[in-house]
């Protein structure tokens, strides 16, 4: 029996971003690699507090399927990570 893959524009890019950092993300962006700029903050208005989660489709029709992220919290801080696989990552979790 042959296995098949699936082509890249099909896979699933959706992720559950998970904040268990103790203090509340304010802005949230998923760049893929290729991108020379974050784009827009996905959160936009609103904010993910310590204990909670989202889930963000970084389906972006470039085919890309790493990404880099970038979350800034409510005392400053800045976190960033470089190359995750959205095609194969199902959560993503801040702590």
């Amino acid at each position: 029996m042959a296995g098949t893959t699936l082509p890249a524009d099909a896979l699933d890019r959706r992720v559950r971003i998970v904040n268990e950092t103790g203090v509340t993300m304010v802005r949230f962006f998923g760049s893929n690699t290729g991108s020379g700029s974050w784009e827009e903050d996905i959160l936009g208005e609103d904010v993910l507090p310590s204990g909670s989660a989202v889930v963000v489709n970084f389906d972006d029709a470039s085919g890309y399927c790493k990404f880099d992220f970038k979350a800034v919290f409510e005392d400053g801080d800045e976190l960033v990570r470089q190359g995750v696989n959205v095609c194969e990552t199902g959560t993503f979790t801040y702590n």
